[in-house]
């Protein structure tokens, strides 16, 4: 039994040039393997998105909901936001 399945694709002639290229270059075999690798790395890349979701921010999000997670007032925040940026502008590096 097969383990592939042809597709047709459309691309941006950018993209298709850099795919060609990509395969010109003698980095890839085929333009196949340009995909499949580009496929594998937005797999990587959502999966190590959906673990920084589960890891790190729904559990600071269960302890805001809960009120057990200390809070900044917005506009401390803005505040300092708003200093930082203004000694960026005036050339200070140090905030």
């Amino acid at each position: 039994m097969r383990t592939t399945q042809a597709l047709s694709i459309t691309l941006p002639h950018e993209m298709a040039q850099m795919v060609k290229d990509k395969v010109a270059s003698g980095e890839y075999a085929t333009e196949s393997e340009v995909i499949r690798d580009g496929l594998r790395a937005l797999q990587a890349r959502d999966a190590a998105v959906e673990r920084w979701l589960l890891e790190e921010v729904a559990p600071v999000f269960d302890r805001v909901a809960s009120g057990t997670e200390p809070l900044v007032p917005v506009d401390e925040v803005l505040g300092g936001a708003a200093r930082r940026y203004r000694a960026r502008k005036a050339g200070i590096t140090k905030t």
